[in-house]
């Protein structure tokens, strides 16, 4: 039998015999201890796969992202192991990696309680240590179904059903067996550094109706300095957490009067508005003009936009006077109306349309999170109609204007991606070869590297999307750019160009903060609740040491909020050491301490939030420093 080629990540090709299993081939190569998998013409694989015909190979080191991903798919499985080996007749469902960790979902009668948590991590650690070789096999599906049916799996029983391939694969790990397609760690051995971290319940399939289970989370890393690393950090995001700090610093509550609907208490909607008002601000720079939309709009317009084929699970409806309406879920639609008011020249163009109207899309209860995942929302949407040619210079001024923003809130880490059409989308696909072009040529002339996401687009177009990451190193999707040469054929939008012919324009839906309502959630787990000056709810505290001040710590009150400053007096009989430490709790930029040597001299001793205390100085000196502080946001400083 001839040899076959192996090409190597390296450029070098190797001649091996056929059925030469890839870990065999490794130990010839010599490479560490570090691969886990291996990819054969770029299909990730097991190490005990064979070689059987000419092929490209790569190498998946433990320490890549795929690798890592391997890595917690086995330790979900060896989670899995554990639970049923402790606790018989438990059902195993699904078992997949999320975002820093995996879950599995588990049936069984009762909950598990945090000692059984603690049980089952021990007998992972155990099932570890016996370095139990895990094994890759196939079989027939009908065989399959009859397998797990005669262990009393009928989740996976359920799952066979379900799938089309007539051959499915199979896992095994000493006495153990599930369904996975893979690939996996060579041996449990490898699986050294996890931690189980919490225990929820989850619908089966992810459907309301459906009997209830039993997920349990963790995660898993290469090294246990790494593992150590990342529980730290979820410890600081507990901390940080925006439904936490939303109650303690009294910005927002929810009610189950209005379910994933927030309230925003007055502190919360300085917040709300100040992002709002610094939108605004840079609209004016950038050219665009305010609107305002209606809330409801017959339900024809979302057929005619293509939403109700494709939105409506999302969607409010309601009737009135024997016709149904849809509550709207963007403003898109809305805007077109606007554009096609009046008979439109080339002169016109670029037609940048901004609306912060509120938004409701329906979200099942499962899903839904603090304000991160609500029902109703406010975003920074704006649509720009434009001829095609002009496509490029709004691409430009766009990417300036993200970067600006994100960089005034100090995310300045950004990861950009191009999502590609979807499964189910409206126009032609060379329709959608032209605006993925469009999309990408730009992002090249910018010099902005990025990554594509296969099948990802909006069913109306493609689109580029803006991940950025806060100071847990957590990436959050925010802002979005999509390119639509669709809505404006389906509501029939035109043009007078300057040969005076019609032309139709193109449609660039964008938003950068996203929803206000998420942003919100987010910024506040980013900052940690500690807000910048000009965000922060309450500016100032103006505190006395003694009730002898209280005349004129209320002067300093008066001129200091006449002046426009969001300012608090605590002029209580308490000692100054209590005051300042509620201050430091509530997140407030500065406090303003007055005692009678301010007095005596008509001035105020700032401390900072950080605890820098400054030297005393008169009222119109320090509002000098608050205002170059305020500027500095805004960008009126080089």
């Amino acid at each position: 039998m001839n040899n076959i080629h192996v090409k190597l990540p390296e450029g070098k090709t190797a001649e091996v015999s056929p059925g030469l299993k890839i870990q065999d081939f490794m130990s010839t190569l010599e490479l560490n201890g570090t691969v886990i998998a291996a990819k054969i013409d770029g299909l990730p694989v097991d190490l005990d796969r064979s070689l059987s015909m000419d092929c490209t190979l790569d190498w998946i080191p433990l320490n890549s992202p795929e690798g890592l991903s391997i890595l917690r798919h086995s330790t979900a499985h060896l989670m899995a192991q554990a639970v049923q080996s402790l606790f018989p007749g438990t059902q195993v469902t699904i078992g997949p990696t999320i975002e820093d960790g995996f879950y599995y979902d588990f049936k069984r009668d009762k909950s598990f309680t945090p000692e059984e948590i603690g049980k089952i991590e021990a007998q992972m650690q155990k099932l570890a240590g016996l370095d139990l070789k895990v094994t890759r096999e196939e079989m027939p599906k009908e065989e399959a179904i009859k397998l797990f049916h005669q262990m009393g799996e009928e989740y996976k029983v359920a799952i066979l059903t379900d799938i089309s391939e007539e051959t499915v694969s199979l896992y095994r790990q000493g006495n153990w067996v599930d369904l996975c397609r893979g690939p996996h760690v060579p041996s449990t051995g490898i699986i050294q550094a996890f931690k189980l971290t919490g225990v929820a319940g989850a619908y089966w399939r992810g459907d309301e109706k459906n009997e209830m289970l039993q997920r349990i989370y963790g995660t898993s890393f290469p090294s246990q300095e790494l593992l150590r690393e990342h529980l730290h950090l979820l410890e600081e995001a507990k901390k940080r957490d925006h439904r936490r700090l939303g109650r303690e610093l009294d910005l927002f509550s929810f009610h189950p009067i209005a379910p994933a609907s927030p309230f925003l208490h007055p502190k919360g909607t300085i917040i709300y508005n100040e992002l709002i008002s610094h939108m605004r601000q840079l609209y004016l720079r950038f050219g665009y003009q305010e609107v305002i939309t209606p809330q409801i709009f017959d339900v024809n317009l979302w057929r005619q936009s293509g939403h109700y084929d494709h939105f409506k699970e999302n969607m409010f409806f309601t009737h009135i006077e024997d016709r149904e309406f849809g509550v709207k879920p963007m403003n898109c639609p809305g805007h077109t109306f606007i554009y096609s008011a009046k008979k439109r020249s080339y002169r016109d163009l670029p037609l940048r349309l901004a609306d912060f109207g509120r938004l409701h899309r329906y979200e099942k209860s499962g899903v839904t999170a603090g304000l991160t995942r609500v029902r109703t929302f406010s975003q920074d949407d704006a649509h720009i109609f434009c001829a095609p040619e002009q496509i490029e210079a709004e691409m430009t001024d766009l990417l300036k204007m993200f970067r600006e923003v994100y960089e005034t809130f100090q995310f300045n880490k950004m990861q950009v991606k191009l999502s590609t059409r979807p499964e189910h989308f409206i126009g032609s696909p060379e329709t959608w070869e032209r605006a993925e072009n469009s999309l990408a040529q730009s992002l090249k002339k910018s010099g902005i590297d990025y990554q594509v996401n296969e099948g990802d687009g909006a069913f109306y177009g493609p689109k580029i999307d803006f991940v950025v990451t806060d100071a847990m190193r957590r990436g959050w999707q925010l802002g979005t750019i999509q390119l639509d040469f669709s809505m404006p054929e389906r509501f029939d939008l035109t043009y007078v160009t300057a040969a005076g012919s019609e032309a139709r324009p193109v449609m660039i839906h964008r938003a950068i903060l996203g929803s206000i309502e998420r942003f919100m959630g987010i910024l506040i787990e980013h900052t940690a609740g500690a807000f910048p000056l000009w965000l922060a709810p309450v500016q100032l505290k103006i505190m006395t040491v003694t009730d002898k001040q209280k005349v004129y710590a209320q002067k300093v009150y008066e001129d200091l909020k006449t002046a426009g400053w969001r300012t608090e007096l605590d002029d209580r009989n308490e000692k100054l050491g209590y005051k300042i430490r509620e201050a430091q709790v509530a997140k407030v930029p500065y406090a303003l301490i007055i005692g009678d040597r301010e007095m005596r001299d008509q001035t105020v001793s700032p401390r900072r939030r950080g605890g820098e205390n400054l030297r005393s100085m008169s009222v119109k000196d320090f509002a000098d420093i608050l205002k170059l502080e305020i500027a500095r946001k805004s960008g009126e400083l080089q």
